[in-house]
């Protein structure tokens, strides 16, 4: 399905990203994947590159989303190697807790720059890429870009915007036969909560409660958002630019309790 086709996928360590990353390469695309850790890059190359039928290539780059040069620097490895992109995922992010009461700029600072400036400037500079190759880009949102939470504040407002830049960019490379739509995941089993807000006793007790607030009665699985990903960015999906995807078992349509 992506044979010979170049996917770059940010934020690719761990969780959504990693998993991604190596169902692309299950589909013989030549993945692309970025993060701070090195030693979990390498992990999940070594996943890819086991798992690609045709032995498709691997690109690990371990960049900061939040730095220009990474940014830049990520382009220009894309260039080198292959001198084509096909698709962008702009997964990488982080969610800190905080209501207005008690959040800083500092904390609002980080957000947005990770989750809304990061994106803004890679996809910039992947543009005249994904034209050429009339590509498409997949942001990975949030269901707190569509509805409203507490005591997340300004992750939900970095969420919000980033559904916003997806729409806007839809409209305007839509004549360049560019698709742009995001993912929009309710609670995952991917340990960002663990990491980012609760202790793991918290953790176990939101989990259970997830049985509740999400319709279907558990929490997602990261394989279940990397095949929503996979098919936003294939021609399966072909008629669809500009949209924001609920995967979230329900949760977006339920009353906020």
């Amino acid at each position: 399905m992506f044979a010979n086709k170049v996917v770059l996928i940010t934020g690719s360590t761990c969780g959504i990203g990693a998993e991604t990353a190596v169902e692309f390469a299950k589909l013989g695309a030549n993945v692309v994947i970025t993060g701070r850790n090195e030693e979990n890059l390498r992990s999940v190359a070594k996943q890819c590159e086991e798992n690609s039928p045709q032995k498709a290539k691997v690109l690990p780059i371990v960049a900061d989303i939040n730095k220009e040069s990474d940014i830049e620097n990520i382009i220009k490895e894309i260039v080198d190697n292959f001198n084509q992109l096909d698709v962008l995922v702009n997964n990488a992010g982080i969610m800190q807790s905080g209501s207005i009461e008690n959040t800083s700029l500092q904390q609002y600072d980080e957000v947005m720059t990770t989750n809304v400036r990061g994106p803004y400037y890679l996809t910039m500079l992947a543009t005249p890429h994904l034209v050429k190759s009339k590509g498409n880009i997949v942001n990975v949102s949030s269901v707190c870009g569509l509805r409203s939470f507490p005591n997340i504040l300004a992750y939900c407002i970095s969420k919000a915007a980033l559904d916003q830049f997806t729409r806007c960019v839809a409209l305007e490379l839509a004549p360049k036969g560019v698709r742009v739509n995001a993912v929009n995941p309710g609670v995952i089993t991917t340990g960002l909560l663990l990491k980012n807000m609760m202790n793991t006793q918290q953790y176990e007790a939101y989990m259970e409660r997830c049985k509740t607030t999400h319709a279907i009665g558990r929490p997602g699985e990261t394989k279940e958002v990397a095949s929503v990903i996979i098919f936003l960015a294939s021609d399966a999906s072909s008629n669809i630019t500009g949209a924001n995807l609920p995967v979230d078992g329900g949760r977006q349509a339920m009353c906020p309790r």
